[in-house]
C-alpha cells in the first residue's frame, strides 16, 4: 500500500461502508417519503455480485488503510451473496467485518452470518411498542426484530441498538429503548434525525437534539459523560449503575472534522461524505493513479465543521 491518501486536516479513509442493495422491507419515514416510492426502489436492479464487491474492496485496501467494513443497504439481509460476502471478507483479511440490519430476517440469518466470520452488528430499532414502530417503519415486524436480536445475540455476534428519535413521532419511546437494551446487556445509540432526501432542509421540525435526549434520560438515570473516541460516531455516557449508551449528533455536534468513511454503493460508486449527493464511478479498468485521484476526490467532498445533508436518499447509501 502506498502513503496513505490524506487531505489537509490529515484525514484518510479507514472505514468502508458499503450498501449492497437499494431494496428495503420497512418504509422508514425518515428514509423514504412513502410506499410508492419505496416500491420504486425495490424495482431498482442493483448490478453489483459478490464477486465484484471483492474486486473493488480488494483494490481499495491496496490503496487505503482500510481496517472496518461495515455492510449496510437498503436491508443488507436481502442480498443473495450476503454469506459469501462475509467470507471472502475474512479470506481478504478484513480486520474487522460489521453489518447494520433492520433485523426483520435476523432470527432466519444471524447464525449463519456468525459462522461465515461476521463480528458484529447494528440493528435499527426506533420503538418497542408495536403501534410506534409502525408509525416510524410502517410495517408492524417489532416481534420479528426482537426474537432477531435474541438469535443474534445466542450466536455469539456482538450487538448494539441504533434509534433514530423524531421529535412528535417515537420521542416517548427513548426511556422504554433504554430500559430493552439495558435488560439486554446492548449498547444503544440514539440517533438525531438527519436532513437527507425528502428531509433535506426540513429535519429541523423533528430535531429532538443531544441535549433533548440527555434531559429525557437524566429524568431516570444519573449520568456520567465518557466523550467520543477519536472517528467515532458516537459521544458515550454511563449511568451510575454502569450501563453505557450513545448519542450520534450529526446535527447539534457535529463530528465531521475527524471522520474516516468512505462509502460505496451498490453500482460501483463512491461518496466521501453523505452531504454530497455526487457520485464518483469507480472502474475496475481504471488505472492506480485513476483510482488515487478519485480516492483524493471523495476525500475533498468531506466537510469540515457541519453535517448539511443532502438529496441522497439514505436507502441508496446506508445508515
Amino acid at each position: 500500500m502506498m502513503d496513505a491518501i490524506r487531505d489537509k486536516y490529515g484525514r484518510t479513509f479507514r472505514t468502508l461502508r458499503v450498501s449492497l442493495l437499494s431494496h428495503c422491507n420497512l418504509a422508514c419515514v425518515y428514509c423514504v417519503a412513502g410506499e410508492e416510492e419505496l416500491g420504486e426502489m425495490n424495482r431498482t436492479p442493483d448490478d453489483l455480485s459478490a464477486e465484484e464487491l471483492l474486486g473493488i474492496i480488494l483494490r481499495l485496501r491496496g490503496e487505503l488503510p482500510l481496517e472496518t467494513v461495515r455492510l449496510t443497504g437498503g436491508e443488507p439481509l436481502l442480498y443473495a451473496g450476503l454469506v459469501e460476502l462475509v467470507e471472502g471478507l475474512v479470506s481478504m483479511g478484513v480486520q474487522q467485518i460489521k453489518l447494520t440490519t433492520n433485523g426483520i430476517l435476523l432470527e432466519r440469518k444471524a447464525v449463519a452470518l456468525k459462522q461465515a466470520g461476521l463480528q458484529s452488528i447494528n440493528v435499527s430499532l426506533d420503538a418497542v411498542d408495536e403501534a410506534v414502530f409502525a408509525r416510524m417503519s410502517r410495517r408492524n415486524s417489532v416481534g420479528r426484530v426482537i426474537r432477531g436480536i435474541g438469535t443474534a445475540l445466542d450466536a455469539g455476534l456482538t450487538v448494539k441498538l441504533n434509534a433514530v428519535v423524531m421529535k412528535g413521532m417515537n420521542d416517548d419511546q427513548v426511556l422504554p429503548l433504554l430500559d430493552f437494551a439495558f435488560e439486554r446487556g446492548i449498547t444503544i445509540r440514539f440517533l438525531e434525525v438527519m436532513g437527507m432526501h425528502h428531509l433535506f432542509h426540513h429535519s429541523d421540525r423533528f430535531l429532538l437534539t443531544q441535549q433533548e435526549i440527555l434531559r429525557l434520560i437524566s429524568e431516570r438515570h444519573g449520568v456520567t459523560d465518557l466523550g467520543r473516541e477519536a472517528s467515532a460516531t458516537a459521544r458515550y455516557w454511563v449511568t451510575e449503575r454502569g450501563q453505557r449508551f450513545g448519542i450520534i449528533s450529526n446535527q447539534s455536534e457535529p463530528f465531521c472534522s475527524d471522520c474516516d468513511r468512505l462509502r460505496l454503493d451498490s453500482h460501483g460508486h463512491i461518496y466521501g461524505c453523505l452531504s454530497s449527493d455526487h457520485p464518483i464511478p469507480l472502474d475496475q479498468g481504471d488505472d492506480p493513479v485513476a483510482w488515487r485521484d478519485k480516492l483524493r476526490q471523495a476525500l475533498a467532498q468531506k466537510q469540515n465543521l457541519r453535517f448539511t445533508g443532502s438529496p441522497l436518499s439514505m436507502l441508496q447509501i446506508g445508515g
